[in-house]
């Protein structure tokens, strides 16, 4: 699977291109423009509530908004992290990172606020886990509109079976050093942006996408049933060991089609259960 027009090849075997730095495409300023944060962290692990930070990157860019190409690169920023733990062998071999690399090492939190406070949107590759990081330590992370390049865009619509950063730019023609802050925030950029979309560029649906509100549905007043289970299961709804209750994020425009189906499979004649509105400053939040 590729979006590229045509593949350049090389006895058999496809060439890709290795990523370079995101480039201002062009050299206006007084269009209507949108100020993005490209955001990613590595970390000592996936635990949101106890693994730490060991490094954060942050690439600033300004859009133009109709066409969602590049006008300039704005602010940089990146850094190790010392965590106060051991960093494990097996996120050293992801990562490359080391204990001796990240010590003495601290993010400069007054830094990153700076540049965050004058953006639009975050983005982020996964943006519930990267925010449930940085809104720990940041005081204007938590008030900001975040984007989610997984979430915030039809991959599937657009030809690809999976929403995996790398996957997407290898099928978009050229690959890059993955788990490395800075090098995940560049490829990010490129992938939003790509030179082989003339339009409908992918940055401009996750700016669209971001605006909206999205829907928790939970499966109220559900007996439990084995059978049942496995089946809200299978269909993405998650446990909610505090209320004790399945429940799955949903958009606006599939919300009454999931209502129909939680209705047929666990409700009689009725849909019985609760929706709530996440407001859009909420959405990916821990």
């Amino acid at each position: 699977m590729t979006f590229i027009k045509s593949i350049q090849t090389s006895e058999n075997k496809i060439i890709l291109n290795k990523l370079g730095k995101p480039a201002p495409e062009l050299l206006i300023t007084d269009q209507e423009c949108i100020s993005i944060a490209f955001l990613d962290t590595e970390t000592t692990g996936v635990n949101r509530a106890n693994d730490k930070i060991i490094e954060l990157a942050l690439k600033v860019a300004t859009f133009e908004k109709s066409s969602g190409m590049i006008i300039s690169i704005d602010q940089v920023y990146e850094s190790f992290n010392e965590p106060g733990e051991e960093i494990s062998q097996e996120i050293t071999l992801l990562t490359g990172i080391n204990n001796d690399m990240v010590q003495g090492q601290s993010i400069d939190w007054e830094m990153v606020d700076s540049i965050l406070k004058d953006t639009d949107i975050i983005v982020a590759h996964n943006a519930s886990f990267d925010r449930a990081f940085v809104d720990k330590h940041s005081s204007v992370s938590p008030t900001k509109l975040w984007a989610c390049s997984i979430n915030d865009i039809d991959w599937l619509d657009r030809g690809f079976s999976s929403s995996k950063q790398e996957l997407l730019c290898y099928w978009h023609g050229f690959y890059f050093e993955a788990h490395r802050a800075m090098n995940d925030v560049d490829a990010l950029i490129h992938l939003l942006t790509h030179s082989s979309y003339d339009v409908d560029r992918p940055v401009l649906e996750l700016i669209e996408n971001s605006q909206k509100p999205t829907y928790v549905i939970f499966a109220t007043h559900f007996n439990y049933d084995p059978v049942k289970k496995d089946i809200v299961k299978a269909n993405k709804y998650k446990w909610n060991a505090g209320e004790k209750i399945w429940y799955k994020n949903v958009d606006f425009d599939n919300l009454e089609s999931e209502k129909e189906w939680l209705t047929s499979v666990i409700y009689d004649f009725h849909f019985d259960g609760r929706v709530e509105e996440i407001n859009p400053i909420d959405k990916y939040k821990l």
